[in-house]
């Protein structure tokens, strides 16, 4: 079996475009246009990947995002055709969406960003063994296993908070620059990406602080990165 790409779009041309082109790059691509179908067939596929429009017919594409994200920790790139502002990013994030991309998609970007959030789902070992593993009394982190508890209740996070997670526990105590961050958990794809960290690392701050707004864990370097510590 290949790799499997659910399409979520309503734009018939758009949606018979990107199946050709996924087709042709080796996946095996399932397409539907409306957001109830998609629910119905991310159960009989199990993709590796979901591209989700927002605007859908049936059930809007952020909905769909959420209730996927409920059963499973897929890869979700949004598909959108207007700019994402940082608060419709967050919110997405919230709903568990992975990804954004801005339509018309340019084919380059758009196989990079693939790419990339195919393999942040695989996270493959790091090559230097370094600490995989953090637990204290309210906030435990196993990278082997990607199981993560908060206050004693697991936590499930997206592909790309698990691997940010991940590379801050593999280097707790050790300043990361934003740029490190791009390149270790977003890949080259995203070097122009200098929101990407403080979004995502914004976000990641309220599933495992006890108080978001006071982090103990991850603490901000102003103007150069972060540091992950223990309590």
């Amino acid at each position: 079996m290949g790799t499997k790409v659910l399409i979520v779009e309503d734009d018939l041309e758009m949606n018979r475009l990107l199946e050709l082109d996924l087709k042709r790059r080796g996946y095996d691509v399932y397409t539907t246009t409306n957001g109830l179908d998609a629910l119905r067939m991310f159960h009989e596929t199990r993709p590796n990947l979901v591209l989700l429009d927002v605007a859908l017919p049936g059930m809007d594409g952020m909905t769909v995002c959420q209730r996927i994200r409920e059963l499973s920790n897929v890869p979700i790139m949004i598909m959108t055709a207007h700019a994402v502002t940082e608060q419709e990013m967050a919110h997405g994030l919230n709903l568990g969406a992975d990804e954004y991309l801005l339509k018309p998609l340019r084919n380059l970007e758009f196989h990079a960003r693939i790419n990339a959030l195919l393999r942040r789902a695989q996270l493959p070992e790091d090559p230097v063994k370094k600490t995989a593993r953090y637990s204290d009394d309210y906030l435990t982190v196993d990278v082997d296993t990607r199981q993560i508890t908060v206050g004693g209740e697991e936590m499930r996070l997206t592909p790309t908070e698990f691997k940010l997670l991940a590379t801050f526990v593999r280097h707790k105590g050790q300043v990361l620059t934003f740029q490190q961050l791009l390149e270790q958990v977003w890949g080259y794809e995203y070097n122009t990406e200098h929101h990407y960290p403080r979004i995502y690392v914004s976000h990641l701050r309220r599933k495992i602080e006890p108080d978001p707004k006071n982090p103990v864990y991850i603490l901000s370097e102003y103007g150069v990165g972060y540091r992950f510590m223990g309590k």
